[in-house]
This record gives C-alpha cells, sequence and structure tokens, in this order.
C-alpha cells in the first residue's frame, strides 16, 4: 500500500539545504525519469482510476501498476505493484498484444532522500518542482511540518491529473 503526499515547490535548492539540515539522507542522486502510461483504447484502466506504468530510469525499467486511490481527505493511498523489467521490447509486445497502447509519456528529473521509513523524492517537472512524502500518515504530517508545510498544502493528485490541469490552464 502506496501512502503519499505531494507538495508543490518554489526553491528546490532551499529545500535541498533544509532536508540536509533536518538528516535526510540522499540515497539517488538527480537523475531522469521517462514515464509511459498504457490502457485500452477504451480507457478502461483511466476510467477505473488505475494506471499502467512503463518507467525508464538510467539502464532500469519498472513496470508498475496502480489501483484506485482508496478515499482519503489529504493522502493518496493505493495498491501499488512494480516489478523491473529485463526485456522492455518484450514487454512491450506483450503490453501491444493484450490490447495496451501508450496513452501519455512525461518526464521529471528526480532526487530521492530517506529520513527513517519516509521516503522523500525532489520531483523537477514541466509543470514545476514538487516534494514527494510516502511513507506512514504521522511520519508524512510531522515531516511536512518541519518544512513549514501543513496538510492544506498536500495535493492528492497524480503527475497526470495535474498535466491535464496545467494544459486546461486551471
Amino acid at each position: 500500500m502506496e501512502i503519499e503526499a505531494k507538495i508543490k515547490i518554489e526553491d528546490i535548492e532551499k529545500l535541498k539545504a533544509k532536508l540536509a539540515e533536518l538528516g535526510a539522507t540522499l540515497i539517488r542522486a538527480r537523475h531522469q525519469e521517462e514515464n509511459t502510461l498504457f490502457d485500452f483504447p477504451s480507457g478502461n484502466l483511466y476510467k477505473k482510476r488505475c494506471a499502467l506504468r512503463l518507467r525508464d530510469e538510467d539502464r532500469k525499467t519498472f513496470l508498475t501498476f496502480k489501483g484506485p486511490p482508496l478515499k482519503s481527505r489529504k493522502f493518496k493511498i493505493r495498491q501499488e505493484y512494480e516489478t523491473e523489467v529485463k526485456k522492455k521490447k518484450q514487454l512491450k509486445k506483450i503490453l501491444k498484444e493484450l490490447g495496451l497502447i501508450p496513452t501519455i509519456s512525461y518526464n521529471k528529473y528526480r532526487s530521492v532522500y530517506k529520513k527513517k521509513k519516509l521516503k522523500i523524492c525532489l520531483d523537477e517537472t514541466s509543470i514545476g518542482n514538487f516534494l514527494e512524502l510516502e511513507g506512514e500518515r504521522q511520519d508524512i504530517v510531522q515531516f511536512a511540518r518541519s518544512l513549514n508545510f501543513s496538510k492544506k498544502d498536500f495535493i492528492k493528485m497524480d503527475y497526470i491529473q495535474l498535466i491535464h490541469k496545467e494544459k486546461k490552464g486551471l
């Protein structure tokens, strides 16, 4: 079960300094991720609020299924299953044979930190910079507070929803 909160940030360098001050450890330096979502032509996965994502980062590829979000006022909570893919071309052929097509792609730069059990990601995207906190609810809230954020700053939308919102000019 993935529990996370996303927060839009303005000054990424200032936030990196604050993370270091709070004792967060950099576990994965800034790297590029290319993400492609797959769905059936009917949009069945999207309609069910699920996602099937193929992610390339460095020389590795991961396939991730995300189930529909559970009800939560401030957090994005959903089942998530992920596996590393050794033969990306073969996987794409399998997805195509199953009737799945690529529906949207986006890139981001990500740096990953850790503070105890909390995973902290700094994401640089075409729609802005975001802090993503993943872990237990109370750990997320406490760490966000230490960065001078509150629950009202939490964004439950995923990057696809944020990209669509940006395109619509909302």
